[in-house]
């Protein structure tokens, strides 16, 4: 059902957090696991600073390793990417791209008023995503 699985993460809580479910989907379907990481392009218009460390291409690549890491510490092999621009937008390109089946991700900060929800990455991938998204709260 799930033959590959993508989940994008950033250096947030809920992502940590979105680890474990991403272990049980690939363990009960034997899915293909593809980590993305987006390297954020900064937008000079914003109201709310990203965070400076998902601008770094270093940072990225020692978040991605680590992740892999760990899913290879559970017995799963991950495929890693690292890709640049705005973040829902690359994450829903890089699904449609790899004709993944289920993109798993935590939700994030920007999305928990009312006021800011329509902006929050997670609100916009499940909008624009080509397959099924599913949030870990």
């Amino acid at each position: 059902m799930f033959n590959k699985i993508l989940f994008p993460l950033d250096r947030s809580r809920e992502a940590q957090e979105a680890i474990a479910v991403v272990i049980d989907l690939v363990q009960k379907y034997q899915s293909h696991l593809i980590l993305l990481s987006v390297i954020e392009t900064p937008d000079p218009d914003a109201e709310i600073v990203d965070d400076p460390v998902m601008q770094s291409p270093e940072a990225i690549d020692r978040l991605l390793h680590s992740a892999q890491a760990l899913f290879a510490k559970r017995g799963i092999q991950a495929e890693i990417l690292q890709r640049q621009g705005k973040p829902a937008f690359t994450i829903c390109d890089v699904a449609d791209e790899l004709n993944v089946n289920l993109i798993v991700m935590g939700s994030r900060g920007l999305g928990l008023d009312v006021e800011h929800t329509a902006e929050s990455v997670a609100s916009r991938v499940i909008n624009l995503a080509p397959c099924p998204v599913l949030i870990v709260p």
